[in-house]
């Protein structure tokens, strides 16, 4: 014979009002503004709750209620695993998750896909508001985030009018870097850089393409070098630039080699990223090469894996930019303008550069 199941209901803030023989306004004090009560009543409250079953508020009613979700929506343009996966953009993660626990607001991921227009997850996001990291000025995802009434604060790219931006001067950056190789003697150079634009193109940007670029920190990173070697003699023209949509190492390693097949009289691989600079030295020791001895490598961003194996590269605060662009969306009140933090880089002057090898000297690559 089946037995009957006595299944209890679950207590509701107004059956624990009633069991405490308080109002409910009392109970809902006690989980959202306990500084209301007296820390007895509150571990009263708490109590019977847990005796009675009762899981506190619903959240989804609350932000019903208040219009808040308690979350910040964090933009970005590359599959979920890069968050992790890339340390640059790992760094800036910590640094935004920090601000993020500091204000006690929750994160909210909003990875889309680089080469898809879909922008459900955008509008679905339930968020208080944005900080987008590192997209193109032409990124329908953007677009869709500065459609919603909420705040906005963009790190690194695009220079949106009426937007907060949190980011570096990357012109000055790589310059400083540029002008360290042209002291030392550089001029047969050759550059890996990150993708930039949305379409993709893996192989050598013309210069054409640098300069429409619409990821406008590699199209700021180019044109500074192109404006320092030239000053040089160098024709811009002629340096080869290979670019990789896929931000890996093992990108790094292939546009290596499709730059120094093509151009062997190379002296010096300026990367964009030290992931492709990573790349870079592992095509260069694949080759034989010496590295600074037969070729200068060189990065930027100044990982923990660069500094490892000391490369020469900029290293800018990817941590303090997070933390930054959190600090600004969580502060963030009615202002006239929009407010720009520009965060200091440093050129560091590691192992993998060194003056050019001579003509005399014999080159031991293929």
């Amino acid at each position: 014979m089946a037995r009957s199941m006595h299944v209890r209901r679950p207590a509701t803030l107004a059956s624990l009002a009633a069991e405490l023989g308080v109002s409910r306004t009392t109970v809902s004090n006690a989980y959202n503004r306990p500084d209301q009560l007296s820390p007895e009543l509150r571990r009263r409250v708490l109590e019977t709750a847990r005796r009675l079953g009762y899981p506190g508020p619903d959240p989804v009613a609350r932000s019903l209620r208040t219009r808040k979700a308690g979350a910040v929506g964090l933009l970005l343009t590359e599959n979920l695993s890069y968050a992790f996966r890339d340390p640059a953009a790992l760094g800036f993660l910590e640094g935004l998750a920090l601000a993020c626990e500091g204000a006690g607001q929750g994160l909210h991921l909003v990875p889309v896909n680089p080469e898809r227009d879909d922008v459900t997850a955008v509008h679905s996001a339930g968020v208080d508001g944005f900080v987008v990291y590192s997209v193109p000025d032409d990124d329908p995802h953007l677009a869709a985030v500065l459609s919603r009434p909420v705040p906005t604060v963009v790190c690194d790219q695009p220079r949106v009018e009426g937007v907060d931006l949190v980011g570096i001067d990357d012109h000055a950056a790589i310059s400083r870097l540029a002008g360290r190789l042209i002291e030392i003697g550089h001029r047969h150079i050759g550059v890996l850089c990150m993708r930039l634009a949305r379409d993709r193109n893996d192989g050598f940007a013309l210069i054409a393409r640098q300069r429409t670029a619409h990821f406008h920190v590699q199209r700021a990173r180019l044109t500074a070098l192109a404006e320092s070697f030239e000053t040089v003699g160098v024709d811009w023209a002629r340096v080869p630039v290979v670019e990789r949509f896929d931000h890996s190492i093992a990108n790094g390693e292939s546009a290596a080699a499709q730059l120094l097949d093509a151009n062997p009289e190379v002296t010096a691989l300026i990367c964009t990223s030290d992931i492709l600079a990573l790349g870079a030295l592992n095509e260069a020791k694949r080759r034989g090469l010496r590295v600074p001895h037969d070729l200068t490598v060189t990065g930027f961003d100044g990982i923990v894996e660069a500094e490892r194996v000391g490369l020469t590269t900029i290293r800018q605060p990817v941590l303090e930019k997070g933390r930054a662009a959190g600090k600004l969306l969580l502060g963030s009140v009615e202002h006239s303008r929009p407010r720009h933090i520009t965060l200091d880089t440093e050129l560091v002057i590691g192992q993998t550069s060194a003056p050019p090898r001579t003509t005399e000297e014999r080159w031991f690559g293929p």
